[in-house]
């Protein structure tokens, strides 16, 4: 397990966490979540063991196998698969241990290194790495190019694989959906859900968070909060626990106002002096709860389009694609759309079919390389896409950026409509590249939305905002009068801002009629049928594979009725804070303290007692089931490690 214990943190000056004591369960699965700039990022680096504390204790197993992606990937000539199998240390280490052992014709050695290989299936490895990449977007044909051909995306996407091939004990992540389309994050998420190490994982896609984890981890006001249940379960959690602290702070101002009261009336008066004074240390003790504040997020619209064309593109038997020197590169044909005024398009579609591609094409950039193509009168369109957040010029400011797109404008107002995109103080006279990929985003929309466009064409403009950006971003999109098309993994701003899916694939575009869950599972049977061919081809036996999964079968079949004991005291425990949770809100009314209703007070205070009393027994039985299962996990990891007699 990992442990936290009266951990403190700074960055610089600054605090970001003080009087930390968690406890994280071998196998547990926890989204980090937080504000930007609260200390997410540092906290990881302190549970890899690369950043210390500046006060408390941190304890993890010794021997654990630790694996975080790197940010930065050096422009190699290894082939990639390489350097992703280069993540697995135990490979290479038993890989060198055997050439070693065979330069010296050590047999005893040699035979060492091969069952060290044997144990860690080091000859399945290569074909796991190129599933891996395959999932990540690597076609079979490109996972043998060097590193260096790929793009900084894409390099990071490589480090992703690295790091899910490494067999780590303990995985950490920050925010790895970041570079990824809509395909690769639903195979990442089907990979997450089935690791069995402990992960601890930084996002801002709630889709995924609810997917993947089952535990939150919440950093807010420099304190640490663990909440069990995936990102929506936090979310309702919190929303209830800041309503009782809001409840709290407003009976304890009450009660330091009364008491300031008391103070300024008789501590003047000798006959009341002693009573005036205990109230004086009755105020210095009472620790006012602070207020139950969540600082306001971002808030943006875009303004009334000054014409709606009708169609605004009409689209018949386009050819989409690429002219160079050698000619045309055709990637879609016979593309039949038509945008409207009222049109909510979301464009899904595997890695590389041509989405990019089409939205081009309808921005502009791109020139059809056939067919008919109408673009509707005085039609205004705004375009975002990341190549332009990265186009920004470096040295520019965000004031002058915005004044250049509102020259009309007094400085207040600039300094107003920046504010909305979280550029305040001093940040507005800041060179743009001194600024976080988040921030480019932020700014990036706030030129978009001076254009006033009437359609809007988003190609993954959800990309490096966070939480609180993505949910403003959600909200002006639905407020939007426009017409919208957009490219995005983020599941919760494509299913609450479009109403129309368009499936980008095999070199067409068509109406795909279904939900977001068709699609997933539409992937899926598309990688099963690609998968059948190599199936066949490859028949030889696969007596280690089986005897693998018969192995994992028997572990996970002794391990179940552990996993079903701490399960049923992870129910009770959620269904004991419900209770509780509706009965502290209950309690909030404060009409209830009214003489008429003492009866009703009694009884809920009784129950408040008896149920709390209850999730304490269930905490503790919970901690035994935890402590059971990571017991039986070692035992039976030893069982299969020692050596046959």
């Amino acid at each position: 397990m990992l442990r936290l214990e009266q951990l403190a943190l700074r960055r610089g000056p600054d605090i970001l966490i003080r009087d930390a004591d968690v406890t994280l369960h071998a196998g547990w699965k926890v989204g980090l979540t937080g504000r930007n700039g609260c200390g997410k990022s540092s906290l990881l680096t302190l549970l890899s063991g690369e950043l210390e504390a500046d006060r408390g204790h941190y304890q993890r197993p010794a021997d654990w196998r630790i694996a975080s992606m790197a940010q930065e990937v050096p422009g190699l000539s290894q082939p990639a698969i390489e350097y992703v199998l280069d993540g697995n240390i135990r490979l290479r280490a038993s890989e060198q241990a055997l050439a070693d052992a065979e330069a010296r014709q050590d047999g005893e050695a040699i035979a060492r290194a091969h069952a060290a290989l044997e144990s860690i299936n080091a000859w399945a490895l290569p074909a796991q790495a190129a599933t891996v990449l395959a999932g990540l977007g690597f076609a079979e044909g490109v996972q043998r190019q060097p590193v260096a051909s790929f793009s900084g995306g894409w390099r990071m996407r490589l480090n992703l694989a690295r790091v899910l091939l490494s067999d780590a004990d303990l995985l950490l992540l920050d925010e790895p959906t970041n570079h990824l389309d809509l395909d690769a994050v639903l195979w990442l998420q089907d990979y997450l859900s089935q690791f069995r190490g402990t992960l601890v994982l930084i996002s801002h896609d709630r889709d995924f968070l609810d997917a993947v984890v089952g535990h939150v981890l919440h950093i807010e006001q420099q304190k640490l909060t663990l909440y069990t249940g995936n990102y929506s379960a936090f979310e309702r959690l919190r929303a209830a626990h800041l309503a009782r602290q809001d409840s709290e702070y407003r009976k304890q101002v009450a009660q330091a106002e009364h008491l300031k009261k008391f103070i300024a009336r008789f501590k003047a008066k000798a006959s009341k002096a002693r009573q005036a004074q205990s109230r004086v240390k009755a105020l210095e003790k009472l620790e006012l709860i602070a207020p139950a504040h969540v600082a306001d997020g971002f808030r943006f619209t875009f303004p009334p389009p000054a014409k709606l064309p009708d169609p605004m593109l009409d689209l018949e038997g386009v050819s989409c694609g690429y002219r160079n020197e050698d000619g045309a590169a055709t990637i879609l044909r016979d593309v039949q759309l038509s945008i409207r005024p009222e049109s909510r398009i979301g464009l899904l579609g595997p890695n590389g079919a041509g989405k990019s591609t089409l939205i081009r094409t309808l921005a502009g950039q791109l020139a059809p390389l056939g067919g008919r193509y109408t673009v509707g009168p005085e039609l205004v369109i705004g375009y975002f896409h990341q190549q332009q957040v990265d186009a920004l010029p470096q040295d520019a400011l965000p004031f002058t950026l915005m004044q250049q797109a509102q020259p009309k404008w007094e400085e207040s107002r600039v300094r107003s409509e920046l504010g909305r995109f979280g550029f305040h103080g001093d940040d507005v006279f800041a060179p743009v590249g001194r600024f976080s990929g988040g921030e480019k985003s932020r700014l990036a929309l706030a030129l978009l939305v001076q254009q006033a466009p009437a359609l809007l064409l988003l190609d993954e403009p959800a990309n490096h905002l966070d939480l609180d950006m993505r949910e403003a971003l959600t909200l002006a999109l639905q407020a939007f009068e426009g017409a919208v098309v957009l490219v995005s993994h983020d599941r919760h701003l494509l299913e609450t801002t479009v109403d129309e899916l368009v499936l980008v694939a095999g070199g067409s575009v068509a109406s795909f009629d279904g939900d977001l869950e068709d699609y997933a599972r539409w992937l899926r049977e598309r990688h099963k049928a690609a998968q059948k061919p190599a199936e066949a081809a490859d028949s030889a036996p696969r007596h280690d594979a089986r005897a693998k999964r018969q192995e994992a079968a028997q572990r996970r079949t002794a391990l179940r009725p552990y996993r079903q004991a701490v399960e049923k005291q992870e129910n009770a425990l959620a269904t004991c804070s419900a209770k509780l949770t509706e009965l502290e809100q209950a309690l909030a009314d404060e009409t209830l303290y009214q003489p008429q209703h003492k009866n009703r007070l009694a009884e809920l205070i009784t129950n408040q007692g008896r149920l709390r009393q209850q999730h304490e027994d269930i905490e503790d039985a919970l901690l035994a089931a935890m402590e059971a299962l990571e017991t039986a996990e070692q035992a039976l990891l030893q069982d299969q490690e020692s050596p046959v007699r």
